[in-house]
């Protein structure tokens, strides 16, 4: 399934926002991006994810796309993600918003 913003859609989105000291910033990213590499991406109905680190160093945004609520409720229960969420929370304070899209605009 490739990954297409758009509303009315049955895609569940999951976004992290993780508020991080600068100096943390980047061993947060390439967390984020071990982690969907080597658990997220294979895990079943995971359609995609992307990374956005903020400009002035204090934010990092995850934004995935599920093909469902329960694909995101499964993994969570994985035992594998426990120690994962543990080496986030060592290094920002993170939360977590269950989304649907409801609007969308192109130029």
């Amino acid at each position: 399934m490739e990954a297409t913003i758009r509303t009315g859609s049955d895609v569940t989105t999951l976004v992290n926002v993780f508020t991080v000291e600068p100096d943390n910033q980047q061993k947060l990213v390439q967390l984020l991006k071990g982690g969907t590499e080597t658990f997220f991406s294979k895990q079943p109905g995971f359609i995609s994810s992307s990374v956005h680190a903020s400009k002035e160093g204090r934010r990092a945004i995850n934004y995935s796309q599920w093909a469902s609520a329960g694909d995101i409720e499964n993994f969570r229960k994985d035992p594998r993600f426990a120690p994962y969420i543990q080496s986030l929370a060592a290094l920002s304070k993170a939360e977590t918003i269950l989304c649907e899209v409801v609007e969308v605009n192109h130029a």
